[in-house]
């Protein structure tokens, strides 16, 4: 089989850990990176040849990096306010080429609110792109095979399972774009918020089966912040990402809780519980999942690694994350995630949309999927502005947009 050339947009965080789990996915190179700077797209491309991944080159202007017939698909990690630019720079690239892009893969969430979800989804159904949604937790290891287990076993003897857990949960994030509300379209409810709904439904969605066989009926959800607008943290956050990172006159939350109630097939009820937070603080980036049926359940934390290190007092050092993403600490017991890009999904989801892309089949998340997390999403915000239950299928979704990612929350 034939190796798909990747070209990635965004050269931050997030691309780097996809570069990394490539090297675990067959049939497939780097062949270029862009970004808004150049010189942090030659740092991109730099790593991936380091990784043995390319040859990958540094492009300055997307469309052109979308028309270079050394490009044959797209994957997208620039910030969330970018991504209908993109979306047309891609266009205009594809439509350039002698033979189309074989496909465009997109970082959650798709777009900052419904109406530019659709506007997405529309520019690639233009074009004729095949597409595919990034949602890495889907693709987690533990989840992946306790949903196998638990519906393979549990469910086929007891009946399905009825309720879902899903939590992440770290101190904050890396580049000062995730914290402006209106660059990237809410706080933790729209960064990680994506992540836990999209996995609570896939681990009540039966295998195999459509999406639409469990339908949402009802959205409730709360937002606040509980720790960044105190005086001392609205300074730490000017001091670490710049002045225009205010949370004293323009906060986001750090802390959402999501409750999505939907109806299978046979009118059964079940329920995904969501919670997310930019104000924890523990050895790091944690992600919890749980699965309860008649007469059973399945639970997955991935702090609980089977592998840790004791530092004493006397070991000291700078910080770093080597040892999991969002790392708090340098001494005590402290979790080591071995292979971070695997155990959070990064490979398996990088390895199912590489082999759908070459082999021209419809990923198992389109941006019709992700247009739906949006969907889900702006429900939540809105039954956190209204302090009630809120119906996910409400046509008025697609003109809102909260009031965190309009710069006029006040927690």
């Amino acid at each position: 089989m034939k190796s798909l050339a990747i070209g990635f947009v965004g050269a931050g965080f997030n691309t780097n850990f996809h570069i990394q789990s490539l090297v675990e996915v067959r049939n497939c190179h780097v062949a270029g990176v862009t970004s808004r700077t150049i010189d942090s797209a030659e740092k991109s491309a730099v790593y991936a040849n380091e990784l043995k991944l390319g040859p990958a080159v540094a492009f300055e202007d997307l469309e052109a990096m979308a028309a270079d017939p050394s490009i044959e698909a797209i994957w997208i990690n620039s910030p969330n306010d970018s991504r209908i630019a993109v979306m047309e720079a891609i266009a205009a690239g594809n439509a350039k080429r002698a033979t189309p892009l074989l496909g465009v893969a997109c970082e959650k969430p798709l777009a900052r609110n419904l109406q530019e979800a659709r506007r997405v989804v529309e520019i690639m159904e233009d074009a004729g792109i095949p597409t595919g949604y990034l949602e890495n937790q889907v693709f987690t290891p533990s989840v992946v095979r306790g949903k196998d287990v638990i519906w393979r076993r549990g469910a086929a003897a007891t009946g399905r399972p009825y309720l879902a857990r899903a939590a992440e949960e770290h101190c904050g994030p890396h580049s000062p774009w995730f914290w402006d509300g209106e660059q990237q379209g809410g706080g933790v409810m729209n960064d990680m918020m994506c992540h836990s709904v999209e996995t609570g439904r896939f681990l009540l969605t039966a295998p195999g089966a459509d999406r639409k066989s469990i339908t949402p009926i009802s959205v409730n959800a709360q937002i606040a912040s509980l720790k960044w607008t105190r005086p001392e943290y609205v300074q730490q956050l000017k001091d670490t990402h710049g002045e225009h990172i205010d949370y004293a006159k323009k906060p986001s939350e750090d802390f959402a809780r999501c409750t999505v109630t939907y109806k299978d097939e046979d009118g059964n009820t079940l329920i995904a519980e969501s919670t997310t937070s930019w104000s924890f603080v523990g050895a790091g980036l944690r992600l919890s999942f749980e699965l309860l049926g008649p007469e059973y359940s399945m639970r997955s934390n991935s702090l609980d690694t089977g592998l840790e290190a004791f530092f004493s007092r006397n070991v000291t050092g700078s910080e770093g994350e080597d040892l999991i993403e969002k790392q708090n600490a340098e001494q005590g017991v402290m979790p080591i995630v071995a292979q971070e890009a695997s155990a959070y999904g990064y490979a398996a989801e990088n390895r199912h949309m590489v082999d759908c892309f070459l082999e021209g089949r419809t990923p198992d998340l389109t941006f019709y999927d992700g247009e739906q997390v949006v969907r889900i999403l702006m429900a939540a915000y809105r039954s956190a502005q209204l302090e009630r239950s809120v119906d996910p299928n409400d046509d008025d979704l697609i003109e809102f947009v909260p009031l965190v990612a309009q710069g006029k929350w006040r927690p």
